[in-house]
């Protein structure tokens, strides 16, 4: 299985679509342990880019703070799952969350007070 998560600095970039760079971690969910890590720089921000570019590098789940709802459902059109309201942390910290079953996530950044991400 493949995690996604948009990076700022070197934490989770809160809206989605304006990360610097994608955390690419491979995981074994049998064994809950990170088999491989890469970081990618992301593409140039286009509507509707990221769904497909992400699923042709293997993604099976994104791991988000906030996204807008286009861009959720465009993940669902390519068959990959969506987890957002994440809290900034780093990529490691997230994905072994995610495995030990105690990723906490909160609000969406995106679906509040009309923000747009």
């Amino acid at each position: 299985m493949r995690i996604a998560i948009p990076i700022a600095g070197e934490r989770l970039a809160q809206h989605f679509g304006h990360c610097e760079k994608f955390a690419l971690v491979d995981v074994d969910p049998v064994t809950k342990r990170t088999t491989a890590s890469t970081e990618v720089d992301a593409p140039e921000h286009q509507p509707g880019l990221l769904p497909p570019w992400l699923k042709e590098r293997g993604v099976d789940l994104v791991i988000a703070g906030g996204m807008g709802g286009r861009a959720h459902s465009l993940f669902e059109t390519v068959s990959i799952k969506v987890l957002t309201g994440a809290p900034s942390e780093t990529a490691a910290t997230l994905v072994q969350q995610y495995l030990d079953g105690r990723l906490i996530t909160g609000e969406n950044a995106c679906d509040h007070d009309g923000h747009a991400c």
